[in-house]
């Protein structure tokens, strides 16, 4: 599928002692949602903080908006992030939160922003101040302070983490109404190490290992390009050669195998699904990260 991209990386290296990030091509595709996908210490973060100016010590290129705009004032105005630690303040009241949001960001609206707190139940006790508030309830009051700024990219590291079920499924229906506000000029990146909680809003799929991306495309395609397969235990050893990854158990056999591969599965006894999102992105890691398994 062709698209514009929202964001374009070329040639970005980031090292540091014992691990280095190396993307030499990258596009986060305009008016979707991109999910950045990867194991504890793949380099998520690294790479958010970077797109989002957190650090600035790199190599390599970052441009935004389709007219190859480097960062500065007027790109980080049109953009929105959250992350983990100290976002804010801790000695900030929610009050404050808002107040200083207004001096900092001239896209900023207080009224949005309140409308914003009610809806997710952010407390907004003058006294109430930021270290007392619940993980969950700072990453909300992040969030309500990036989305009543307007926008137009929003770069979200592990945006779900800290979040209950029913608010991640909140979190969900939020991104995809900020999308369909924008009528294709709004994007989305967050990054994620559990994708089964985000994958009913992700379009896109970037996942990375070692600093390295090792797979992406939308997720339609992916789900063209791996299936997920279940067999009999009497053929686990001759599917394990083909399959993608697998696991093994007394009962049988599943696993992931390209599609352009299945043919090679001819006269086995097994079984043929659409893989979820989930599936794809732990074979694709289970394939390519230094941990051990079975």
């Amino acid at each position: 599928m062709e698209t514009n991209s929202v964001v374009k990386v070329t040639d970005l290296q980031k090292k540091y002692k014992g691990f280095e990030l190396s993307i030499p091509q990258l596009g986060i595709p305009k008016g979707y949602a991109t999910a950045l996908i990867g194991e504890n210490g793949a380099g998520k973060t690294t790479l958010l903080n970077l797109m989002a100016g957190i650090r600035l010590d790199f190599q390599g290129q970052i441009t935004y908006f389709d007219k190859k705009e480097k960062l500065g004032c007027k790109v980080q105005e049109r953009m929105g992030y959250t992350g983990p630690g100290s976002y804010f303040l801790p000695h900030w009241t929610v009050k404050q939160v808002e107040e200083i949001s207004s001096l900092l960001f001239e896209n900023f609206h207080r009224d949005r922003f309140q409308a914003i707190c009610d809806e997710l139940n952010i407390p907004v006790g003058v006294t109430k101040e930021v270290k007392n508030l619940s993980d969950g309830n700072r990453m909300k009051l992040m969030l309500a302070a990036v989305l009543a700024r307007d926008t137009e990219l929003l770069i979200l590291d592990e945006p779900a983490s800290p979040l209950d079920p029913l608010m991640r499924d909140k979190l969900c229906d939020i991104l995809r109404e900020y999308l369909e506000q924008g009528n294709g000029e709004h994007s989305v990146f967050f990054s994620t190490h559990n994708i089964a909680d985000m994958e009913n809003v992700t379009d896109y799929a970037i996942i990375m290992e070692h600093g390295n991306i090792v797979e992406q495309g939308f997720v339609e395609d992916l789900k063209e390009k791996y299936v997920s397969v279940k067999g009999e235990a009497e053929d686990a050893d001759a599917a394990r050669k083909i399959l993608f990854t697998m696991t093994k158990s007394a009962y049988g056999f599943e696993g992931i195998c390209l599609a352009e591969n299945m043919d090679k599965l001819a006269g086995m006894d097994i079984s043929v699904e659409t893989p979820t999102l989930s599936q794809i992105s732990v074979a694709v890691m289970k394939a390519n990260t230094s941990l051990k398994f079975a």
